[in-house]
C-alpha cells in the first residue's frame, strides 16, 4: 500500500547531521542485536571494573574450606603422588573431624603406583624374586584401603569431559547420582547446549563405585581475554548430563539424592536446584563468578590435619575441596580479580555464593533492556537535534549517562544484577556529536517524495503530474466519481497446488508484472494485490478524463497480453519438458461513486477505495465464469463508452443488492465497433436478449442460432448458457411476474 507523505506546512530539507545521527542510531541497535566479540569484551571489561570496585566479601563462617596439597603437606608425606593409603588416613581424619563433604579435585584414574602389587610387577623376571614377589602380593592394596575410606566417607571424586576416545576405557559414565530433568525437553537435547564432550576420564571403577558423588573437574572456559568469568555446573558427557564438583559436592553435603535441572521447551537450562539452593544459572548451566580474589583464610595445609592443636571446627560441618597449591601441580586460572588463581578456588568460590545465595546476575531479558533504553535515549537525542537544541541536548545526554552508569551500579551493588551503560552511553555520545541541527528525518522535496511513492503505483505519466501538481492530491477520503478493476486468474487453486512455490512464484511473476504495466500504461492506479487477484481504479488520485473508456481499453490490452503470456509459458515448458500451464482470467468493470483516500489507522495508512462500486465490481468480475467470458462490464462503464464494441450479456441482480444492473461485455475499440460484422451481431444479440426476455423461445432460440454464427469464440460459452437457460425454462417456466433478471445467489454468481 502507499502511504501519503503530509502536503501541507513549508517545504524542508532533511538535515544530514540528523539523518547520520539516525543511521548511527539504527546501527548500534543492529551491532548489539549482532553482538560481536568486541562488545561483549567490553561489556565484560565494565563488569570486571564493578568487581574490583566493590568484589564480593569473604566470609568465614560460610562452610567451605580447601584442603591443600602445599609445601608443608608434602614436607610430611613425602613426593606427590602420594600412596593411596596416605589419601585413605586422610579422607578418615577429615571424616573424624567432622566434614559434610570432600571433595577431590584430582582425578583418580590409574592404580597406585606405590602399591605392593605395582612394585612387584616391576620387579625381574628372576626365579629369584619370586619370594619377594609373592611377600608384596600378600599385602593390602592401598587402592583398597582408599576405597574403603571413600566408602565410610561424604566423598566426592573428579573426573574429566574428553575429545579423546583413547582416554577412556568407557564412553559412558555409570553413576547412581545425577541430575532430575524437569521440562519437556529429553536429557540429550539438552546435553547438547551445555559444555561437554563424548568420552569421560574416569576414577578407577573400585574408587568410583566406593564414593558417594562425583563431579567434572572443569572451572570453565576463559573468555577471549583469558578470563574465567562463568563457571559450569553441568557439563554433558555424550548425551547425558553430569554435575561439576563443586555441584556434586554440595549435593553430598546437604544430603541430596539428586539435582534439578529444569529446562525450557527449546532445550535451554532455566534454573537448577541443589538440597534448597535455588542457583541462577544461565541457558547453558553456568553461573557467573563472583570473584573474591585468592583469600588465603580459605586454606588449610593437609600437613596439619594431624596435629593435636588442629583447630577442628575449620572442618566441622564443612564441605571440603582438596586441591594443590603447589607450583608444578597446581591448576592456574585467571578470574576478573586475580591473574593467578588455582581451580579448586574457583570451586569453593561458587560453594560459597550458592550457600550464602550471594550471586551476579544477567537476566534473560538484559539485552532487549540495554537495546530499549539505548534507542528510547537515541530517540530522546534526535528530537532535540531535530529542535536544534545543543544545549538542552547536551544536558539530556550528560543527564541521561549518569542515570545509567549510576543504575547500572545501584544494580550490581545492590541486587547483583548486570546491566551494561557504557554501550548505550558510547552509542548516543557518537550519535548526538554526529549531528548538531535541524530536520528529523523529513522529505527533502515536496515533489520528489511524492514521485517516489507514487513511482510504484502510477505511470510515469500520472506520477510527472502528481509531482507537478502535488495540490492535486487530496489527503483523507473525498467522493469521486471511479472506475474499478477487479482481475483474477481463473483455477488459481489448482494451477497453485502443481506447482512448487518457485515455480509458482515466477509464474505469479510473469503475469503481474505485464498486466501492471498494461494498467498503468492507460493511467489506472495499483490499488493492492490479493493474491492472484489485481484490484485496481481509475480518476484518483488526480483526474483521468474518459476513465472508464480508458479501463475498457486497458481491459482489452490485458486480454491481448495474456494471449502473449501463453505463449511464452508454452514455449518454456516445451523447452524445459514439463506440463503446460496456460493461464485464463476473469475481469470486472464498474463505475460509480467511491470514498477514495488515505484510510486505516493513527499507526499506519493506505490510500484506497471504499464503497459500493468497489464491491459490485468484485462481484462482476466473480460472474465471469458464469457467462462463459473474460470480461464482465457494468451499466455505468458501458454508458461512458457507448462508442466501444460493446454487448449487453444480461440484467443480474447481485447478492445483497435489491435493483438488478446490465451487464456487458467487450470485444474492441470504436473501431471494431464500427465493423458490420459487429453490427449484425449486435442486432441478433438484442434481438435474442429481448426474446429471451419477453419468455418468447422460438424466437429466442433462431436469434441464438444467429448469433452463434457471427460471435467469435470467446463468446460460444455465453451462448451455450442461454441454450441451457431456453430448454430449461421449456419445461420449468418462469412465474408470470418474471422480469428477466437473473439472481445471483453467491458472490460468485
Amino acid at each position: 500500500m502507499l502511504d501519503f507523505p503530509p502536503l501541507k506546512g513549508k517545504r524542508m530539507k532533511i538535515g544530514w547531521d540528523l539523518a547520520v545521527g539516525a543511521a548511527i542510531l539504527i546501527g548500534a541497535l543492529g551491532l548489539r542485536a549482532v553482538d560481536p566479540l568486541p562488545l561483549q569484551t567490553l561489556r565484560n571489561l565494565t563488569f570486571d571494573s564493578y568487581q574490583r570496585l566493590k568484589p564480593r566479601a569473604y566470609d568465614p563462617s560460610i562452610p567451605v574450606v580447601i584442603a591443600t596439597i602445599d609445601e608443608k603437606s608434602l614436607d610430611k608425606f613425602g613426593q606427590w603422588p602420594w600412596s593411596r593409603t596416605t589419601l585413605a588416613q586422610i579422607t578418615d581424619r577429615l571424616t573424624e573431624l567432622g566434614a559434610a563433604a570432600i571433595a577431590f579435585d584430582i582425578i583418580f584414574a590409574e592404580p597406585d603406583r606405590t602399591s605392593p602389587i605395582a612394585i612387584a610387577s616391576n620387579l625381574p623376571a628372576d626365579s629369584k624374586y619370586d619370594s619377594a614377589r609373592a611377600q608384596l602380593a600378600a599385602l593390602p592394596d592401598p587402592d583398597a584401603d582408599f576405597a574403603a575410606a571413600l566408602a565410610r566417607s561424604p566423598s566426592v571424586l573428579a573426573f574429566a569431559y574428553s575429545d579423546d576416545a583413547a582416554l577412556s576405557a568407557d564412553p559412558s559414565i555409570e553413576f547412581p547420582y545425577g541430575f532430575s530433568i524437569i521440562g519437556t525437553a529429553e536429557e540429550n537435547y539438552v546435553a547438547g547446549k551445555v559444555q561437554g564432550a563424548p568420552f569421560a576420564i574416569l576414577p578407577l571403577p573400585a574408587l568410583m563405585q566406593a564414593a558417594h558423588g562425583m563431579g567434572e573437574v572443569h572451572a570453565g572456559d576463559p573468555d577471549a581475554d583469558g578470563l574465567i568469568r562463568r563457571v559450569p555446573l553441568a557439563v554433558a558427557v555424550g548425551n547425558k548430563l553430569y554435575p561439576t564438583l563443586a555441584g556434586d559436592a554440595l549435593r553430598v553435603g546437604v544430603g541430596g539424592q539428586t539435582a534439578q535441572v529444569k529446562v525450557t521447551r527449546d532445550g535451554f537450562i532455566d534454573r537448577m536446584r541443589v538440597g534448597e539452593a535455588i542457583v541462577p544459572v544461565n541457558d547453558r548451566g553456568e553461573l557467573l563468578l563472583y570473584d573474591t580474589g585468592v583469600v588465603a583464610k580459605r586454606y588449610v595445609s593437609l600437613g596439619d590435619l594431624f596435629d593435636a592443636d588442629f583447630d577442628a571446627a575449620r572442618i566441622t560441618g564443612h564441605l571440603v575441596l582438596i586441591g594443590t597449591t603447589v607450583e608444578g601441580l597446581k591448576d592456574i586460572r585467571a578470574t576478573p580479580l586475580a591473574p593467578v588463581m588455582p581451580g579448586v578456588e574457583i570451586h569453593a568460590q561458587i560453594l560459597e555464593q550458592i550457600i550464602s545465595n550471594h550471586y551476579l546476575t544477567r537476566s534473560y531479558d538484559a539485552d532487549q533492556i540495554e537495546q530499549y533504553y539505548l534507542a528510547g535515549f537515541g530517540v530522546v537525542l534526535l528530537f532535540f537535534l531535530y529542535r536544534r537544541s545543543a544545549i538542552a541536548g547536551t544536558l539530556v545526554l550528560v543527564g541521561a549517562l549518569v542515570v545509567s552508569i549510576g543504575a547500572s551500579w545501584w544494580q550490581f551493588a545492590e541486587k547483583g544484577n548486570l546491566f551494561d551503560p557504557i554501550y548505550p552511553g558510547l552509542a548516543a555520545v557518537v550519535m548526538f556529536s554526529s549531528g548538531t541541527v535541524i530536520n528529523y528525518l523529513r522529505v527533502e522535496k515536496e515533489k520528489r517524495n511524492v514521485r517516489t511513492a507514487m513511482a510504484r503505483y502510477l505511470s510515469p505519466v500520472l506520477a510527472d503530474q502528481v509531482s507537478q501538481h502535488p495540490e492535486q492530491l487530496k489527503l483523507g477520503g473525498e467522493l469521486r466519481e471511479l472506475t474499478l478493476m477487479f482481475t483474477d486468474i481463473r483455477g488459481f487453486t489448482h494451477i497453485s497446488e502443481s506447482l512448487d512455490p518457485q515455480a509458482l512464484t515466477t509464474l505469479m511473476n510473469s503475469f503481474l508484472t505485464p498486466m501492471t504495466r498494461v494498467i498503468q500504461d492507460h493511467e489506472g492506479f495499483i490499488d493492492k494485490y490479493i493474491g492472484d487477484c489485481i484490484m485496481a481504479f481509475w480518476n484518483a488520485p488526480i483526474d483521468v478524463p474518459s476513465h472508464a473508456q480508458k479501463a475498457i481499453l486497458a481491459a482489452f490490452d490485458m486480454r491481448a497480453e495474456l494471449t502473449r503470456i501463453n505463449a511464452m509459458l508454452r514455449e518454456n515448458a516445451e523447452k524445459e519438458d514439463r506440463a503446460e500451464v496456460e493461464l485464463r482470467i476473469g475481469i470486472g468493470l464498474n463505475s460509480g461513486i467511491c470514498c477514495v483516500g488515505n484510510m486505516g489507522s493513527e499507526q499506519r495508512l493506505e490510500y484506497s477505495v471504499l464503497g459500493d462500486t468497489v464491491n459490485i465490481a468484485s462481484r462482476l468480475e466473480s460472474l465471469s465464469p458464469a457467462y462463459g467470458v473474460d470480461l464482465v462490464i457494468g451499466e455505468e462503464t458501458a454508458s461512458g463508452a457507448a462508442e466501444f464494441a460493446l454487448l449487453e450479456l444480461d440484467r443480474v441482480r447481485v447478492k445483497g443488492k435489491v435493483l438488478p444492473i446490465r451487464i456487458y461485455t467487450g470485444l474492441g475499440d470504436r473501431t471494431v465497433a464500427a465493423t458490420q460484422e459487429f453490427q449484425q451481431l449486435h442486432d441478433a444479440q438484442s434481438r435474442l436478449l429481448a426474446h429471451y426476455r419477453a419468455k418468447e423461445w422460438d424466437q429466442a432460440e433462431a436469434a441464438l442460432a444467429q448469433c452463434r454464427t457471427l460471435a467469435p469464440a470467446l463468446l460460444h460459452g455465453l451462448y451455450e448458457l442461454y441454450e441451457k437457460r431456453i430448454a430449461h425454462y421449456r419445461i420449468d417456466p418462469p412465474p408470470a411476474n418474471w422480469d428477466g433478471v437473473y439472481e445471483a445467489k453467491t458472490k460468485a454468481g
